[in-house]
């Protein structure tokens, strides 16, 4: 059985699901995109004769306060075996509440550093739509930069916490996306959702060795000034 939780759920134990989507939109009424995926998520949900495996937390939902559960976060991670961070590209990262929920929900000692092996072993996939197209995302274009120079930081934080960092699903031109493409993408989204792990392109990928974080290298907290 698939959620998808919002604010009233925020203080129930998550579902067991081995698929945990992450979706994290600031203004998704008037998103094209995300919109669809949303909708398209909750349609496979009412589909009997396709029982789905995921679990969606809406983050904006969820936190309009943005003060965030992060027990709740990280026992939903902990029954996971896929993670999906869903969300728009915003000045070439994630959204805000998105960049606070690393913050507060990956800690030191339980996703990463000295017995930080929560998350060792499972698979993290990014789901993303950007407002510029994809001609936009070149050397030539006024991004400069195709969009594999903007995954890094996401692929070193999989790396730290011992996760493997699959290719990344991406919607260019998302304001002015056809309704057919957009359809196409909603349906590519899910249709890999059920299908994980059994995807071509990752079946070579080596599992992920985690980054070493030693504990020298931050201040103890009873001491820092911040």
């Amino acid at each position: 059985m698939t959620a998808l939780l919002r604010k009233s759920d925020a203080e129930l134990p998550p579902p067991m699901s081995d698929v945990l989507i992450l979706a994290a939109h600031p203004d998704l009424h008037h998103s094209r995109v995300h919109r669809a995926l949303f909708e398209g998520l909750r349609a496979a949900t009412r589909d009997k004769d396709k029982p789905v495996r995921w679990t969606v937390r809406d983050l904006y939902a969820l936190y309009p306060d943005f003060l965030i559960d992060a027990a709740a976060e990280q026992a939903a991670l902990q029954a996971a075996r896929l993670v999906v961070w869903l969300h728009p590209i915003h000045w070439y990262g994630m959204p805000p509440l998105m960049k606070l929920w690393l913050d507060d929900v990956l800690a030191f000692g339980w996703a990463y550093g000295p017995g930080g092996h929560a998350l060792v072993g499972k698979d993290l996939w990014t789901v993303v739509s950007t407002g510029g197209t994809e001609d936009s995302y070149r050397p030539d274009g006024h991004n400069r930069y195709f969009i594999d120079a903007f995954w890094p930081p996401y692929e070193q934080t999989a790396s730290l916490c011992g996760m493997r960092f699959l290719p990344p699903a991406v919607l260019h031109g998302a304001h002015r996306a056809a309704p057919a493409l957009i359809g196409e993408h909603v349906s590519t989204v899910i249709e890999r959702l059920g299908s994980w792990p059994d995807w071509p392109e990752i079946e070579d990928l080596p599992a992920c060795v985690q980054c070493e974080a030693p504990s020298g290298e931050r201040p103890d907290a009873s001491t820092s000034d911040g």
